[in-house]
């Protein structure tokens, strides 16, 4: 079928590449507006979860006494006792206008002793802001920045609102940053691994489509769905990363093609039938991985999922008809403008992997055992790994919210402006006097409970009260965690409904859903993977294999993680603050990414293995004859993938900084120790078991497996009795 797609390209290309044109414009014009459509909250929070319900009957009843913002301030001779500091804050903050802000809370309104520092000189007020949702906060908030100064005082603006919005746009800046540094890097290498200017630009083709694509569909689903503004990270990211892969195997099989075929329409049509399928099962296998995502309520793993899907599939059929198309069109012109100073190299280069590749046969075992004891050891720091939230600290030393909160942290009590909020809904009013005393006595209980160190009623309407339970530990540490679970389990007064909320509460939730949905992801991307090798290439031990080698190869990767942002190696090198803990929601999107690109390596290796077994039916020859043919495209499309990873390394919000990096050691541990060695050396251990199905299955395949099977000659390759008495 794809054989006979590839004749059709080529004597219709024209026809395609203005069809494609077409479609890259309409999708532009459409996709533009999904900026303005994406929601700018963080998108962390577990929908559905206790504390997220929590919120919406604090919203309902009582209204939102959230700290959006906390402005901080100090006097550098007046305490807050002096009636004039009290006069001045006061008088500004009566100021700020109604329609912008709903209430603010001092130490002068609340007389709470939480408000003011241990010398008395400085103290700060809690500002809730109008706005239905994050967006209008936001806007609100940079209405009346300007407004919070008082004369004479130091003043700072900090808090969840200010946090967010600078976490936000701090993102957008690094990413485009790290795009503009790059590019340029990153097209030189095309240059040279392409050998020449006219392939290099062919990649771009594709991904330029694959991300207007990808646009138009995000906004099409924000028609329907939140969508969070950081899919747009994941959309750019991978359209170009995978644009270059697929771009990288086409071509190089399109030349090879070129030389042993008459004609350039016979070389286009041999290269969809066999790069094309490989594509094909790749970009399959990467899109399965990513859909892993939509299993997670939180908007922000969701919205990675939409972006990462609607990208490798625009992606998958831009390779399949506009890179053929253009293939078509350009024929032996494809290496205009060639280095013929990297020919050679290539040359050299094949013959180096083919060296390697007959020392793995040699030696498999040898290279299988230390190959594993490396990945494994780098793998340890991952069995103490602590999850956390993400806070100011994620910012730049010296950013005004992060020096807030720092403040707050230092020379305020624990947690002022972060308390477990509890929700209590009553069978009766609160204005009778049997439920004030349920409501008092349960207070009592709550203030019991050790860590707590004040249990306060911060709101009361109809049959709804809301208490603020301060405690001592970290808001994000695992005892502040354990004493969200004690609080949830003390009895309620009689008849009356609780819901646990706060920010502790909203970290907990999140993470006992990241506990619940992980195993289903799992076997979901093991389930679709394994399907989708099987139908490649008719076995079921190298899915198997595959995913074996996927899990240590992760592994890896994670203990890598854990050892650099947990326990804060290289933190000076990368400029981060360690805090010993990881956000959870990343390392699950490294996980969905990774591993479909891992899949991707597989499948470019496995599919050259697949065709020289299959002519020749010498396992060793072919794990060779692979390796020499796809080792170097590999390697290539790593690193090129690891400038576009690498570069948001040098964002200063940690955990952009924690994907970057990563996904840039995934891909480098993948593509050299795992796709170079471990496999090679495993392929040789397992022989002709490696291509094994029991007889039905077999069968099946034969019917409904991914197969070339509509004509066309092989690529001459070298005998495998040639290439194994070399050795």
């Amino acid at each position: 079928m794809l054989m006979r797609w590839g004749r059709w390209i080529h004597r219709h290309c024209r026809l395609v590449m203005g069809l494609a044109v077409l479609f890259t414009v309409a999708a532009a014009v459409w996709g533009v507006g999904v900026f303005a459509a994406l929601t700018s909250s963080s998108g962390f929070e577990v929908a559905g979860s206790e504390s997220q319900r929590a919120t919406e009957v604090e919203t309902a009843t009582l209204g939102r006494d959230s700290a959006d913002v906390v402005v901080l301030y100090r006097s550098p001779n007046r305490t807050v006792d002096d009636a004039g500091f009290r006069a001045d804050v006061t008088r500004v903050l009566e100021a700020l206008p109604r329609d912008r802000v709903v209430r603010f809370d001092t130490y002068w309104s609340t007389s709470s002793p939480n408000l003011v520092s241990a010398d008395r000189r400085a103290t700060f007020a809690v500002v809730s802001l109008v706005g239905a949702d994050e967006r209008d906060r936001r806007e609100n908030l940079d209405a009346i920045r300007d407004r919070f100064a008082v004369p004479g005082l130091s003043s700072a603006v900090g808090g969840q609102v200010p946090t967010q919005q600078l976490i936000s746009s701090r993102v957008k800046k690094d990413i485009g940053l790290a795009e503009a540094l790059a590019a340029p890097v990153l097209f030189l290498l095309m240059v040279v691994i392409f050998r020449s200017v006219v392939a290099a630009l062919l990649p771009l083709a594709i991904g330029t489509v694959a991300i207007f694509g990808s646009f138009a569909a995000l906004h099409g689903l924000t028609l329907l769905t939140d969508i969070s503004v950081y899919s747009v990270n994941i959309t750019t990211l991978l359209g170009i990363g995978l644009a270059i892969d697929y771009g990288l195997i086409m071509v190089v099989r399109f030349r090879e093609e070129l030389r042993v075929r008459e004609t350039v329409e016979e070389a286009v049509a041999r290269t969809v039938a066999v790069a094309g399928r490989t594509v094909l099962v790749s970009g399959l296998t990467v899109a399965v991985a990513l859909c892993s995502l939509l299993l997670f309520p939180q908007t922000f793993l969701r919205s990675m999922g939409y972006g990462g899907v609607a990208t490798v599939l625009v992606d998958m059929v831009a390779a399949l008809t506009v890179l053929p198309a253009l293939l078509a069109l350009l024929g032996r012109r494809v290496d205009r403008g060639r280095v013929r100073l990297l020919d050679r190299r290539v040359s050299h280069d094949g013959q180096r992997w083919r060296r390697l590749g007959l020392s793995v046969m040699r030696r498999p075992v040898s290279y299988l055992v230390v190959t594993l004891g490396v990945l494994l050891l780098l793998g340890l720091p991952f069995l103490r790994i602590s999850w956390g939230g993400i806070d100011a600290r994620a910012l730049p030393e010296g950013t005004e919210t992060r020096v807030v909160s720092e403040t707050l942290a230092r020379d305020f009590p624990a947690n002022s402006t972060s308390p477990i909020t509890v929700l209590v809904t009553l069978p009766a009013p609160v204005t009778g006097a049997a439920q004030r005393a349920e409501l008092s006595g349960y207070s009592t209980r709550l203030a019991a409970l050790p860590g707590v160190d004040r249990v306060t009623t911060t709101g009361l309407a109809d049959r709804t009260a809301r208490l603020s339970v301060g405690f001592t530990p970290d808001r994000m540490s695992q005892q502040a965690r354990d004493l969200v679970a004690e609080v949830r389990r003390v009895p309620p007064p009689p008849g009356a409904g609780v819901l646990v909320g706060g920010m502790t509460a909203q970290l907990v939730d999140q993470l006992d859903n990241m506990s619940a949905m992980l195993p289903w992801m799992g076997l979901t991307m093991a389930a679709a993977t394994f399907v989708l090798l099987f139908l490649a290439f008719g076995s079921v031990v190298l899915p198997l294999k595959a995913m074996v080698v996927n899990v240590v190869s992760l592994s890896a990767t994670f203990g890598v993680l854990v050892w650099i942002f947990q326990d804060g190696h290289l933190s000076d090198l990368l400029r981060f603050t360690p805090i010993g803990m990881i956000e959870p929601s990343m390392p699950v999107l490294i996980l969905a990414i990774a591993f479909g690109l891992s899949m991707d390596y597989e499948v470019f290796l496995l599919s050259r293995v697949r065709e020289h077994y299959e002519r020749d039916g010498d396992p060793t020859g072919a794990v060779v004859d692979g390796l020499q043919r796809t080792g170097g495209v590999i390697t290539s499309a790593a690193l090129l993938f690891m400038v576009v990873v690498g570069a948001f390394a040098t964002s200063g919000i940690t955990f952009i900084k924690l994907t970057g990096v990563g996904l840039f050691v995934a891909v480098l541990v993948d593509a050299t120790v795992v796709r170079a060695l471990l496999v090679p050396a495993a392929m040789k251990l397992l022989g002709r078991a490696a291509w094994w199905a029991p007889g039905p299955l077999a069968g099946l395949h034969r019917r409904i497996g991914f197969r070339e099977g509509d004509g066309g000659d092989e690529v001459p390759v070298r005998p495998a009795a040639e290439v194994v008495s070399s050795a």
